[in-house]
C-alpha cells in the first residue's frame, strides 16, 4: 500500500483518481479548497481549505501532515479560462500562470521533505501545452500556462533524479467535466483516471520527465 496525495480532489478527474486509488487499497490524502459530498462519501483523509496559490495554506497542510511520508504526489488542481486574441485579459492569463504553473512547482518544492525516496510526482498538464501540437490557436492563457507547467516538470525530473524522485507530465485527455463544460466529445473521468494511474504506475527514473497522454502516447513538446 502506497500513500498518494492528490490536489483538487473534490470533483472531476481528481475525485475519480481518489475513488480508483482508494478502491484498490491505496492510502489517499485528498486536498481541496472545499469538500464535496462525493469526496466525503469515499471515506479517505481529506484536507480542506487547501488553496495551492496560498503559501499559508500550503504551510498549514505540511504542518497537518507532520512526518507523514508521501509516495506519490499528484498535482491535479488547475483552472481554464478562455482568452482569444480579440478578447485578451492579461489578469486572467497571469492568474492561470499562477494556478496552473507556478503554484504546482512551489507546492512540489514545499512537499519535498514529505516525499518518500523513491517517490513520484505527477503533474496533470494538457496536450494544449504542446507547442508542436497546436493547430487551432487561441486559448492563450491556458496554453501558455500549461507550456510553463511542462517545462517545470521537465526541470524537476532532472533536479530530483539524484533524490530518487521521478516526474511524469500527463495529459488526461479531453474529459467531460465541469472545466470543459461537460463536452459531449470528451471521455468520462473514470476512463481518464484509469489511464493516468497506469502511467503513474509505470513511472521510473528511466522514463522520468516524459510528457504522456493518459492512453500511453508520448506527446511532442
Amino acid at each position: 500500500m502506497s500513500t498518494y496525495l492528490i490536489t483538487g480532489a473534490n470533483r472531476g478527474i481528481g475525485l475519480e483518481l481518489v475513488r480508483q486509488l482508494s478502491t484498490r487499497g491505496e492510502n489517499v490524502i485528498a486536498t481541496c479548497r472545499s469538500q464535496s459530498s462525493e469526496l466525503h462519501s469515499l471515506s479517505v483523509r481529506v484536507e480542506t481549505g487547501i488553496d495551492i496559490t496560498c503559501g499559508d495554506s500550503i504551510i498549514k497542510l505540511r504542518e497537518n501532515l507532520n512526518d507523514t511520508k508521501i509516495d506519490v504526489l499528484i498535482q491535479n488542481a488547475g483552472i481554464a479560462e478562455f482568452n482569444s486574441l480579440s478578447n485578451l485579459d492579461p489578469r486572467s492569463i497571469v492568474h492561470q500562470f499562477e494556478v496552473n504553473a507556478l503554484s504546482p512547482l512551489c507546492f512540489a518544492q514545499t512537499m519535498l521533505s514529505n516525499l518518500s525516496k523513491p517517490g513520484k510526482i505527477a503533474l496533470i498538464s494538457s496536450r494544449m501545452g504542446s507547442i508542436e501540437d497546436n493547430s487551432s490557436g487561441g486559448s492563450y492563457g491556458y496554453r501558455m500556462s500549461k507550456v510553463a507547467l511542462c517545462m517545470a516538470g521537465k526541470s524537476l525530473s532532472i533536479d530530483l533524479r539524484s533524490k530518487d524522485i521521478s516526474v511524469a507530465i500527463l495529459h488526461p485527455g479531453l474529459v467531460s467535466t465541469r472545466m470543459t463544460g461537460f463536452t459531449s466529445n470528451g471521455i468520462k473521468a473514470k476512463e481518464s483516471a484509469r489511464g493516468l494511474i497506469q502511467r503513474i504506475d509505470e513511472l521510473t527514473l528511466e522514463n522520468t520527465g516524459t510528457f504522456w497522454h493518459a492512453n500511453g502516447q508520448i506527446l511532442p513538446w
